[in-house]
């Protein structure tokens, strides 16, 4: 959901937008969190896709006055494509552009997913991809984090949005159907290849709730039972091509 002060805030963006670019604004689309309705205020992005008809550095440029009152209020600059882009790059970003399709709020324009055909043949290689590079980047972090249960905290809760749309990739990739919602999308990968729900159970309620380990062993442990989980769905990735080949 969108609350009013962001509510105001896109509204006063999109008629900058159509100020600024005119007839060669396409469309303004809300996609992530606040579009699936999972949104957690102060945590959560709000994610928007611009498409024009063409691109020049002139458009980029003069996009600069509408977005300084959008990155004033601590959101990050919007993705820009061509309409034409959109169709070329669907299989080079995969994960993305399924995240975009399934969690949309067209603010302006044509839905430009509404015609748009997907194609999966890179989806698997991007998805182990972005879960190992994540995973590295978690483990890095894990470091300076570990001595402190906020900043543990803080670092399971930010990551395992991160990792839930990834998780998404990985039921698509095994015929399932992706919740939108990340805490749905989670709990389905939980079924799906049977793993152990407490950690991530207990990461959502560090999102949504007052709840805080009592002290630093505990938000350890939360994090080592969290990283198991992690490592046991990268693994469900890396063997989905040997699992393909076998049943074929």
């Amino acid at each position: 959901m969108v609350n009013t002060v962001v509510h105001d805030a896109l509204n006063g963006l999109i008629k900058d937008l159509v100020a600024t670019h005119g007839e060669n604004l396409a469309s303004v689309v809300l996609y992530g969190s606040a579009a699936a309705g999972d949104h957690v205020e102060l945590r959560s992005d709000y994610n928007l896709l611009i498409t024009l008809k063409s691109i020049t550095p002139q458009d980029l440029r003069e996009a600069q006055a509408p977005m300084r009152e959008w990155q004033r209020l601590g959101h990050p600059l919007p993705v820009y494509f061509t309409t034409e882009e959109l169709s070329d790059a669907a299989d080079v970003f995969p994960i993305e552009f399924h995240q975009m399709a399934n969690a949309r709020s067209v603010l302006y324009g044509a839905d430009p997913f509404q015609n748009l055909t997907f194609s999966d043949v890179n989806l698997r290689h991007q998805t182990e991809y972005e879960l190992r590079s994540k995973l590295i980047q978690l483990r890095r972090m894990y470091i300076p984090a570990s001595v402190s249960i906020e900043k543990l905290c803080d670092l399971m809760s930010d990551s395992l949005a991160s990792f839930a749309a990834l998780f998404r990739a990985v039921l698509i990739l095994y015929g399932e159907d992706a919740p939108v919602s990340k805490p749905d999308c989670v709990r389905a990968t939980v079924s799906k290849f049977g793993l152990d729900a407490d950690p991530f159970e207990k990461i959502f309620a560090l999102r949504t709730s007052d709840y805080v380990p009592p002290d630093e062993k505990e938000a350890n442990d939360i994090f080592a039972a969290y990283l198991e989980q992690l490592q046991h769905v990268i693994e469900a990735a890396d063997e989905f091509d040997r699992q393909r080949t076998q049943e074929n």
